[in-house]
């Protein structure tokens, strides 16, 4: 997770993320975040519509937490709002120039967290900037692709 202030912890997921664990990380690592980040409830939470994040208990906790921030509705067909994507595209492309390439999955865990803090903060605050044009371009194609 990210805001315009800065980025969060990456945590990592061993295991296949289901609803269960998806709503674990919520609750237990973005959760208490957002509550220091935004003690006014005036923070915004995106997530997409992947199965796990639109389950039921999922959909039930974010009912029970909705004073804690504001949960951001996902059109359907629009995965390109998601700004974390190009942070994850920053930290593939530090994690491709790197020599030697990590060659196991503890060098490539410690890769990942190394480019992830390096990413600057002018980077994540463009992309939070670039939200509102985004959000009217989508709107603007009815909620399909759009040239942005």
């Amino acid at each position: 997770m990210f805001s315009w202030h800065d980025l969060g912890p990456l945590i990592r997921v061993v295991q296949c993320l289901n609803s269960t664990t998806y709503l674990s990380i919520i609750a237990d690592e973005v959760h208490p975040i957002m509550l220091m980040a935004y003690p006014n409830g005036d923070g915004f939470f995106q997530r997409d519509n992947a199965p796990c994040h639109c389950a039921h208990i999922v959909q039930e906790w974010f009912q029970e937490h909705e004073g804690d921030f504001t949960l951001l509705r996902w059109p359907p067909q629009s995965p390109d709002l998601n700004p974390i994507e190009h942070l994850w595209d920053e930290v593939k492309r530090t994690i491709r120039q790197l020599v030697p390439q990590p060659s196991n999955l503890t060098e490539l865990d410690s890769a990942i967290h190394q480019a992830w803090c390096q990413i600057p903060h002018i980077t994540f605050q463009h992309l939070m900037e670039s939200m509102p044009r985004g959000i009217t371009a989508v709107l603007m194609a009815k909620g399909g692709p759009k040239k942005y």
